[in-house]
C-alpha cells in the first residue's frame, strides 16, 4: 500500500473527454439560432433565418390529446421501447400509403425525434470503416453520426448549376469497396430540392445493383410546392425494401419542434436491432407525446394544408428578393422551408470595412452590420452558400432581406 502523500497530477485535459464525444461538433443550426435569441434577449432587433422551426403552434387538437394523456395514469408508467403499439400502427399505415409497400408495425421504432432515429439507423448498420455517401449540401448531424457510428462520410457536392440534386455519375465515383450506405434527403436540408419519381428510380436501382443500403429522411415530405410531388425511394424501386430505412417524424409537417417524436421504419430485423440499443440508450419516447404524435397522424390534416399554404407564400417572397440581390444565384426551392442561395459572387468584397472571403465570414458581418442571423454553407458541406429558414413571420421574412439587401447594396 502507498504511502506517498505527495499530489497527484490533475488529468491531462485530452483525457477528460473521450476522443469519440470530443470529437463532436456542435449543431450550428441550433447555435446560430441560440445566438440570435442571446441578441434579442439583449434589446437587438434581431431577425433569425437560422432555426429550421415552424413558427405556428402545434396545432389544438394535437395538444388536446396531449392534455388527456397527461391525465391518464397509463402515460405516468414506463411502455414498450419500441413505441406504443397504436402510434406504430399509425406510422406503419402512413409509411404503406406512402410507399406502396405493406409496412407492418414490427417494422417501425419510435425514437426521441429525428435526430435519435438518424442516429439508431447508423449505429445499427455500420461497423468501422464502413462508409456512406452522403450528398452535399447536407444537414448538419448527418455527418457527426455517422461518425458517432464508426463510419466515415463521403460528401458527394452538388452545386447550384443541378438544383443541388446528385446524380448516379457521381455516386458512382465516390462508391469503393467501403461504400455500405447512402443516404437520400428529398425534400432537402438545407436546399429545398426535391428528387423527382425518375432521379430516385435511377439512384434506387443503382443502389440495389450495388448492394448499397439506403437511409432516407422524408421529414419533409408534406411540403413540396409548384406542382412537385414527394415520391419515397420504396415507391419509385420498390425492390429496396429490404435494404433501406425510412426516417422521419411529426416535428416539421405538425410544428411540434419540442414534442421530440420521430421513427425508423425499416426491415424487421434491423427494426429490432435498432430497438435493442434504444431499450438501453432511453427505453420508450414520452407517453404523452405519443399520444400527441398519434393525434396529429389520425386527426384532422387542415393545419397542414394552412402551413404549407403559408410557407409557399414566404418561399415566393424570399426567393424574389435574394435573386434580386447582385452576387446571389438561388435555384427555386420546391420543398421544406429553407432557401439556399450561393453567394460566391459577394465574396471578396469589403463590407463596413470588413473583407469577407467566406461564408461564414458573410454569415458574421450580416448578424453584425444588419441584425439578421443566417447559417453559413460551411455547416452544410458547401462553402459559398448561406441557408434562410424562412419558416417565420411574413414580415420579419420580408423586413430581414431587405436589410440584407441594403446593407450588400453599400
Amino acid at each position: 500500500m502507498s504511502t506517498d502523500d505527495s499530489p497527484r497530477p490533475a488529468p491531462s485535459s485530452a483525457r477528460r473527454v473521450s476522443q469519440r464525444i470530443g470529437s463532436i461538433s456542435p449543431s450550428a443550426t441550433l447555435a446560430v439560432d441560440a445566438t440570435a435569441k442571446e441578441l434579442k434577449a439583449a434589446g437587438r432587433p434581431v431577425i433569425g433565418f437560422g432555426a429550421g422551426e415552424p413558427n405556428f403552434p402545434t396545432p389544438q387538437h394535437i395538444v388536446e390529446a396531449a392534455r388527456e394523456a397527461a391525465q391518464d395514469p397509463a402515460s405516468h408508467r414506463y411502455s414498450p421501447a419500441a413505441g406504443q403499439p397504436a402510434l406504430r400502427q399509425a406510422i406503419a399505415e402512413q409509411a404503406s400509403a406512402t410507399t406502396g409497400l405493406q409496412i407492418e408495425p414490427s417494422q417501425v421504432l419510435v425514437t426521441n425525434g429525428g435526430k435519435q432515429a438518424v442516429y439508431q439507423t447508423f449505429a445499427t448498420l455500420l461497423d468501422p470503416g464502413d462508409e456512406v455517401l452522403l450528398p452535399a449540401p447536407y444537414w448538419t448531424t448527418y455527418p457527426e453520426a455517422i461518425r458517432l457510428a464508426g463510419g466515415r462520410e463521403v460528401p458527394v457536392l452538388t452545386g447550384a448549376e443541378q438544383g443541388y440534386l446528385p446524380t448516379v455519375e457521381q455516386l458512382e465515383a465516390a462508391r469503393t469497396e467501403n461504400t455500405r450506405a447512402l443516404l437520400i434527403c428529398s425534400p432537402s436540408n438545407p436546399t429545398g430540392a426535391v428528387l423527382s419519381r425518375e432521379q430516385l428510380e435511377q439512384i434506387g436501382r443503382w443502389a440495389l445493383e450495388h448492394g448499397i443500403w439506403v437511409v432516407t429522411d422524408e421529414i419533409y415530405q408534406a411540403l413540396t410546392y409548384d406542382g412537385v410531388e414527394f415520391t419515397s425511394v420504396l415507391s419509385a424501386v420498390p425492390e429496396l425494401a429490404e435494404t433501406t430505412v425510412i426516417v422521419s417524424g411529426v416535428a416539421k409537417t405538425y410544428a411540434m419542434t419540442g414534442w421530440r417524436v420521430g421513427w425508423m421504419v425499416g426491415p424487421a430485423d434491423v427494426i429490432k436491432a435498432a430497438g435493442n440499443l434504444q431499450s438501453h440508450l432511453t427505453s420508450n419516447v414520452n407517453n404523452i407525446a405519443q399520444r400527441a404524435a398519434l393525434a396529429a397522424l389520425t386527426g384532422p390534416q387542415e393545419p397542414v394544408a394552412q402551413m404549407r399554404e403559408a410557407f409557399d407564400r414566404r418561399r415566393r417572397v424570399i426567393v424574389e428578393k435574394l435573386a434580386a440581390i447582385p452576387g446571389f444565384r438561388i435555384p427555386t426551392p420546391t420543398g421544406a422551408f429553407y432557401a439556399f442561395p450561393d453567394v460566391y459572387g459577394v465574396l471578396g468584397r469589403e463590407i463596413r470595412g470588413t473583407r469577407v472571403t467566406t461564408s461564414a465570414e458573410l454569415a458574421t458581418v450580416i448578424l453584425q452590420e444588419a441584425e439578421i442571423a443566417a447559417v453559413p454553407g460551411e455547416a452544410f458541406g458547401a462553402p459559398g452558400h448561406l441557408r434562410f429558414s424562412y419558416a417565420l413571420a411574413d414580415e420579419d421574412l420580408a423586413e430581414g432581406i431587405d436589410r440584407l439587401a441594403a446593407l450588400l447594396a453599400e
